[in-house]
């Protein structure tokens, strides 16, 4: 077989449930992966374990494959899932059995030693981001299904094309495609028109899930099966290429993977070829994810309607004053968030939102006295009083932090389907991050009129979130755009039409490969997803907000 062909059915934990029949039943596939994990799903997980050591894993997974098993049994399509999550041992005897229950004979291998949670005491989960090494030993041992714990996202892919082609640990370049197809693939129809900036350029009402034909070079296509919704081109690929990366450098567990060497060509409808790749070795140390509960959190969000909203807004701080200081937490927020319009036509757009945050180690601190305080305003305070939601007790919060430790401190192993247990070594040669030099600019357009106009006019872009920190990647859609955008959106102008970064680190990667610019602000999230720090949590629509922005656009880009 000269092209191995891996299709995704699951972008995070709680995705299309028929996703996986789709996928089995809706063309030709080798391997059918699904990833389910994410730095938010981790710490639910880690808090399912601690009801019932037995949990840990994504049952969704199990009851997808209760329908589903049988089709890839029949059509010969092998498995391969992070679904394990914090028990992938518990996950595969939980699919052997539903195999023995079924009738279906399935060589079910497993993957471990990311847990490194009792190394970090205080920890709900603390796992190490393994490569796809482990993957290729199941796979080359005979594996049907391979059940993962925290492995990169792109393992799903890199690990079974290195068993496929009989890639070793020094085929950078290879496993550098892979890398990339395996991140293209990762989110599911984000690669195919799902969230995509121009939604409108096809059908994106269900798009079909994402498949990349891998070449024994690591050159990829990424398509989908016939028939399916949404649509695959250069720019729903770049996209997906651009979400929460950092430079040019894309390192991982199994190799380093060059962003700015990436070439990307139509090649027919809803084809699109990925070629070029280098790769270089990968760090010496690996990624820990550290999961824990940072304390609880209470909010409450009035609804300011109508006339003198500032007003309304400053008599609420100051009539909760007293409570907060009583027994003041840790954090206290307040947000005023303009939704208001003058000679609004409902009452809906006449309002304006106040929202209170708070937060604290101890749960009575953030409970009782803040809701207490605020439900006692109900007819004490500006006219029209009215709150979202009653106030609770106050909810407890997550932290993500993230750290590296030794690869020798980590022992990757496959479990076979047999109950042997191979060690999978780490790579002999390892490369220290370091930053690319920056690549010449463009010639920049020529002098001519301009209008002021949105930035998504002439750019798509695509956010999200890695820990505490956001990355925004921004790309233009012909050269002559690209020649501008190149000049124009420095770091210094992404913090003026973003003004909570601009006390924030904001740097800012050149990929002319791509037409693209990626900014990765610091710190703008806080400890990250779970600790709910600002308005869009994991940034995911901080790009379109940035796209919203006006700027003096050259007419003759419009």
């Amino acid at each position: 077989m000269t092209v191995l062909r891996i299709g995704n059915a699951s972008g995070f934990y709680g995705d299309r449930f028929d996703a996986m029949r789709e996928m089995l039943t809706g063309g030709e596939l080798d391997v059918l992966t699904g990833d389910y994990l994410a730095e938010l799903t981790m710490l639910i997980l880690g808090r399912d374990r601690l009801k019932d050591p037995g949990a840990g894993y994504a049952r969704t997974f199990l009851r997808q494959l209760e329908e589903c098993l049988g089709l890839a049994h029949e059509r010969g399509v092998r498995i391969v899932t992070n679904a394990g999550g914090l028990n992938p041992a518990g996950l595969a005897d939980a699919v052997r059995e539903l195999a023995g229950r079924l009738g279906i004979p399935a060589r079910v291998a497993h993957v471990e030693g990311d847990d490194l949670t009792a190394a970090h005491p205080g920890c709900l989960a603390a796992h190490a981001y393994l490569g796809g090494f482990g993957i290729a030993a199941c796979l080359r041992e005979g594996a049907d299904i391979v059940v993962t714990g925290r492995v990169t996202d792109a393992a799903l892919v890199t690990g079974p094309a290195a068993a496929h082609f009989g890639w070793g640990p020094g085929d950078h370049d290879r496993l550098a495609g892979a890398v990339v197809a395996g991140h293209v693939l990762e989110c599911g129809t984000q690669a195919t028109g799902g969230n995509y900036s121009f939604f409108r350029d096809g059908d994106v009402h269900r798009p079909g899930f994402p498949i990349a034909e891998i070449e024994a070079d690591g050159t990829a296509v990424i398509t989908k099966h016939p028939g399916t919704g949404g649509f695959v081109d250069v720019g729903t690929v770049t996209a997906q290429l651009l979400y929460e990366t950092g430079g040019a450098r894309y390192a991982g567990p199994d190799v380093t993977a060059r962003l700015d060497t990436v070439r990307l060509t139509q090649d027919g409808p809803d084809r699109v070829r990925v070629e070029g790749v280098r790769g270089e070795a990968p760090p010496p140390d690996l990624k820990v994810g550290l999961n824990r509960l940072g304390g609880f959190r209470n909010e409450v969000t009035f609804v300011l309607t109508g006339l003198d909203v500032d007003a309304k807004a400053e008599l609420v701080r100051r009539q909760m004053a007293g409570a907060l200081a009583r027994t003041p937490p840790a954090e206290v927020r307040w947000d005023l968030v303009r939704t208001d319009r003058p000679d609004a036509a409902t009452e809906e757009t006449a309002s304006a939102l106040l929202r209170l945050v708070v937060r604290d180690p101890d749960q009575e601190t953030v409970g009782r006295p803040v809701s207490g305080a605020a439900i006692e305003l109900a007819l004490a305070s500006y006219p029209g009083f009215h709150v979202l939601a009653p106030p609770g007790r106050g909810a407890p919060y997550g932290v993500f932090e993230a750290e590296y430790v030794p690869r020798d401190e980590v022992p990757h192993t496959a479990v076979l389907h047999d109950g042997r247990r191979i060690p999978v070594a780490a790579p002999d040669g390892t490369r220290a991050l370091a930053p690319v030099d920056a690549p010449p600019l463009p010639e920049a357009l020529p002098p001519g009129p301009t209008r002021p106009a949105p930035l998504g006019l002439v750019a798509g872009a695509r956010s999200g979130d890695k820990g505490g920190d956001a990355n925004v990647g921004v790309w233009a859609r012909t050269d002559e755009g690209w020649r501008w955008l190149a000049h124009e959106l420095t770091a210094d102008r992404f913090r003026e039409l973003v003004p909570e970064s601009r006390t924030l680190p904001v740097t800012r990667h050149v990929l002319p490969g791509l037409r693209a610019l990626n900014f990765v602000v610091e710190g703008v999230l806080g400890a990250g997803v779970a600790a709910q720090h600002r308005f869009d949590p994991q940034a995911k629509a901080l790009g379109e907000w940035l796209r919203s922005r006006h700027l003096d656009l050259p007419e003759a880009l419009l």
